[in-house]
């Protein structure tokens, strides 16, 4: 269950470490991924944007063509037609104001005829483009391109956007730069009733089970659920699972400025974080040769970082799940312990195009072991993960920290003193698969075919059994 999460998955107190060398195949392009550039000291800041962030604008190809930051809001946005309301903030005080509750993104505002381009909110004219923090009709954030001036409404003008490229905001700056996600900012859909959910951040502190303890910055996830068992009256107890994860995660950003045909020279979009988790898995679930996955929890959130004047919008979705396979044939009954880290994204270079990054570090103890009659059984308590910018998923990282265990007879053990007749074995490990997504061009990086898959990082320990 040490899911990601994430969320986040795919993020604040207790960061991600550095991965160890031997983590994963792909642990080179990770420390590639934080390899500091040579203009770091002149790098744009990247942090968590405050609540009242102002929107950004650049104007390419004109003399005054750099991002900056202005006195614009978005006040509505239609999906569908891809047309907004921008409106202007002049006197507010310069930052983003609550857009005028009586504007629907899908409604249709009242406008007057198009005006000249005098007359328009100041700075918006076609050829901008406009990054946004989240906004009504653009709940992910916004980043377009003004394509037309359609004309002034009563919450400002109405122009027609297209999908526009980060690149054409940070041009030739670089940032890097990894920002923890607010636990509390987590929508979470509990999916099965056994779930409860517990956060400590800055001024908010939330707990959910009794006697649960939650370092700050860390979000944590009880659960407990009843799994599928053997049919016709099994001599065993009902098959359960129940435990914690506890995670922090975090946002990783890089860009690198421009390199060639206007793609930048380096980007980097990932998901990564620390975790401790507490699980137990007892009884005899149900035999399947193909695993069954049972979704608990499902988590989203939108962190702003800001990037220089640029708020770019990450968004963070988790499904914590409970997955069991096996041959219906044994019965187990496992406590254990989990410590580790991951990291999940994708790198992009000039020379060699996008490039997956998988690497996870993680460590268990078992604290009571019981394998009963010969059979196989395989359970996992991981998390989905996907990670995007202005609504366009990027990444899809799976992260499955599982228990399997296998014997011919009957084993029962605490605290590494053990009786078996047979022959056993309790092993403990990860698997950490996904894709990137051909939304990642949304850096401006030059479009890819399909989706790359992350490969599948695999690691597995022996926890105990019986001597060979």
């Amino acid at each position: 269950m040490p899911a990601l999460a994430a969320s986040a998955l795919l993020l604040a107190a207790g960061c991600s470490s550095a991965p160890a060398p031997t983590a994963s195949p792909s642990a080179s392009a990770a420390r590639q991924a934080d390899t500091p550039d040579s203009s770091d000291d002149r790098a744009l800041a990247v942090a968590a944007a405050p609540a009242d962030t102002a929107t950004a604008a650049a104007r390419p190809g004109s003399s005054a063509g750099e991002a900056h930051r202005t006195k614009l809001s978005v006040a509505s946005y239609d999906k569908k037609t891809r047309r907004a309301v921008i409106s202007s903030n002049v006197g507010t005080g310069g930052g983003s104001s609550s857009p005028a509750p009586s504007t629907s993104p899908s409604s249709s505002p009242t406008r007057s005829a198009p005006s000249p381009s005098t007359s328009q909110t100041p700075g918006t004219a076609v050829g901008d483009v406009i990054a946004s923090a989240p906004a009504p009709g653009a709940p992910q954030g916004l980043l377009a391109k003004v394509t037309k001036v359609i004309g002034e409404t009563e919450q400002g003008t109405e122009v027609q956007t297209e999908p526009a490229r980060l690149n054409a905001l940070l041009g030739d700056d670089t940032a890097k730069g990894s920002v923890p996600v607010d636990p509390a900012a987590f929508d979470i859909d509990k999916l099965l009733p056994g779930v409860d959910v517990s956060w400590s951040s800055t001024g908010d502190v939330h707990v959910g089970p009794e006697g649960a303890t939650v370092p700050l910055g860390s979000l944590r996830l009880d659960v407990r659920a009843e799994l599928p068992t053997v049919a016709r009256g099994s001599a065993s107890a009902d098959a359960s699972v129940e435990g914690f994860v506890q995670v922090a995660p975090q946002v990783d950003f890089r860009y690198g400025g421009e390199g060639t045909d206007t793609a930048p020279a380096s980007a980097y979009l990932g998901v990564s974080g620390d975790w401790t988790s507490g699980w137990s898995l007892k009884g005899r679930a149900g035999a399947s040769a193909t695993p069954t996955r049972i979704p608990f929890a499902t988590l989203h959130a939108d962190p702003v970082l800001q990037v220089g004047p640029v708020p770019v919008v990450v968004n963070l979705d988790l499904t914590c799940y409970v997955e069991i396979s096996g041959d219906g044939k044994i019965t187990v009954d496992v406590e254990q312990s989990l410590e580790g880290d991951f990291k999940a994204g994708g790198t992009f270079g000039l020379g060699q195009g996008w490039t997956p990054v998988s690497s996870s570090d993680m460590t268990s103890t078992p604290v009571h072991t019981s394998v009963t009659t010969a059979g196989s059984a395989k359970a996992a308590l991981g998390a989905e993960a996907s990670v995007g910018l202005y609504g366009s998923v990027g990444v899809v990282a799976d992260l499955a920290p599982y228990v399997r265990g296998e014997g011919t007879a009957t084993v029962t053990g605490t605290d590494e003193v053990f009786e078996a007749d047979g022959t056993w074995a309790l092993y403990g490990g990860v698997d950490l698969t996904g894709t990137l997504r051909l939304q990642l061009t949304i850096f401006g990086t030059p479009v890819f075919g399909k989706d790359i898959p992350l490969g599948a990082l695999h690691r597995e320990w022996k926890l105990a059994g019986s001597s060979p």
